[in-house]
């Protein structure tokens, strides 16, 4: 495991485990919380239990391929049968699409992830490891290409959460949409992908801390800002490692080996 997957890695669990305390302190259903999991007291609990605990595993590297695999499979199973549930919302609403596509996009990261983490004991082949990265770069680079569309559609509004310190906001919108278009095709396709990946990641954690932090330590008790915070970190944080899966896919291809990514 190399540095920048090193690095996505502890961004990932931190971002999860922020996600659990925030499911065990609220005990219900929060919208903008991934994974988007209604359910009452008991599933937001188990919720918080079950991320705090493959937090530490991911952070630790102890059983950090089950957990999170078990994180992916988590994210995963919120979309398909609780998002798509409100499909036609999904459809038609920015918000409730950004609700679903994020926690698919986490749901990619943490395939990718688990993939890339060592095996403890009896471990899958390198063939199921090589499809789980390329089911996980999917899944992680569809909501690219949604986001950035989403850039357009709602421009103007995007432009208002850009700080008033900076110029162009106009600019920066329509530039960010055609990164995350870029990055999303680029990844799936594997054109500079391990470029767009790397890049993409650094686009987020620059929202970290130029958008979304001075609004966490203007609103510190605002439960929305925080959640939004940590979703860039995670996702920063599956930018890097599905950087890194991909550099380490085209160096078994200098070398002669076969590539890990299924394509």
């Amino acid at each position: 495991m190399n540095y920048l997957t090193d690095l996505g890695r502890w961004f990932f669990a931190i971002g999860m485990a922020v996600f659990g305390v925030q499911y065990v302190g609220y005990g219900r259903f929060v919208g903008g919380l991934p994974p988007w999991t209604p359910g009452g007291a008991v599933g937001a609990y188990l919720v918080g239990v079950v991320l705090i605990a493959a937090s530490v595993s991911i952070a630790i590297k102890k059983e950090g391929r089950l957990s999170a695999t078990v994180v992916g499979a988590l994210f995963l199973l919120c979309v398909v049968f609780l998002h798509m549930l409100r499909a036609s919302a999904v459809v038609h609403d920015g918000v409730a699409r950004t609700r679903a596509f994020e926690p698919l996009a986490l749901s990619g990261a943490a395939f990718v992830l688990a993939a890339l983490l060592p095996a403890e004991g009896e471990g899958g082949s390198s063939w199921d490891m090589g499809k789980l990265i390329l089911l996980g770069r999917l899944l992680f680079a569809i909501p690219m290409v949604i986001f950035g569309v989403q850039h357009f559609m709602y421009a103007a509004f995007i432009a208002t959460l850009i700080p008033g310190w900076i110029p162009g906001h106009a600019f920066w919108t329509y530039f960010t949409g055609v990164g995350f278009v870029a990055a999303g095709v680029a990844i799936t396709f594997g054109v500079l992908a391990g470029l767009a990946a790397s890049l993409l990641g650094l686009m987020f954690l620059l929202w970290v801390v130029v958008l979304h932090a001075p609004r966490v330590i203007a609103q510190p008790h605002n439960g929305d800002e925080l959640s939004s915070l940590f979703v860039a970190l995670a996702l920063g944080g599956g930018s890097f490692v599905v950087a890194g899966a991909l550099a380490k896919d085209a160096r078994s291809l200098w070398q002669g080996e076969k590539p890990a990514l299924g394509g």
